[in-house]
């Protein structure tokens, strides 16, 4: 299904100006929204009932940028190009060059950050359009330990009353993704998936 760039351009432009949207991924669809959007993660905090430290995935084009946010060893980035695209996050070091905002949220200092190169066509066609990293969470309500649908209308439905566009790419793949943490001596996976993986 090839992602109509004049409403993939739209939703891009909602993210820019501050906005919040529901996205496809590989592991259901996910509240995304820009780096910088502070009112936006506000947002998602007071919808989900989150404190300042809960850690946001971000959402990259390819292994280069997250190497920019990230501190990647040989290890580490062997895993990444083997595992994405997709369904996996991977929780890493951060680097200096993570923005600042993310970097001070909650903990003293962010020290790890968790990323993913979702393989989903609708998605990496808005973070091409973003021409940067969007953050993300999966849609759980507070009493809630797993999505209750990765059905698009199910999706719409329930959510797109607290998001301000939805990319609308039918049903998604379930969730959730695949946890490997490379902060350690060694990759070790914490939580398997709905395509759980093997290091």
């Amino acid at each position: 299904m090839n992602p109509q760039s004049r409403l993939v351009d739209k939703a891009a432009a909602v993210l820019k100006a501050g906005g919040l949207a529901l996205a496809p991924t590989d592991a259901g669809y996910a509240l995304v929204w820009a780096l910088e959007s502070k009112a936006a993660e506000e947002r998602v905090q007071r919808l989900r009932e989150l404190d300042s430290k809960h850690p946001f995935t971000l959402l990259c084009r390819q292994l280069s940028e997250a190497g920019r946010l990230a501190r990647l060893d040989d290890p580490a980035f062997r895993l990444m190009r083997s595992l994405t695209p997709g369904p996996c996050t991977f929780i890493l070091p951060a680097s200096a060059d993570l923005p600042k905002r993310i970097k001070n949220s909650g903990r003293s200092k962010r020290r790890d950050i968790g990323i993913r190169l979702p393989d989903h066509l609708v998605t990496r066609a808005l973070l091409e359009a973003m021409g940067e990293p969007l953050l993300s969470t999966s849609l759980l309500l507070p009493d809630e330990t797993d999505p209750a649908s990765h059905e698009a209308e199910v999706v719409a439905e329930r959510w797109l009353r607290w998001a301000d566009v939805m990319l609308d790419a039918e049903d998604c793949e379930p969730g959730p993704t695949s946890v490997v943490d490379c902060t350690g001596d060694a990759p070790e996976v914490v939580r398997q998936g709905f395509h759980p993986v093997a290091l």
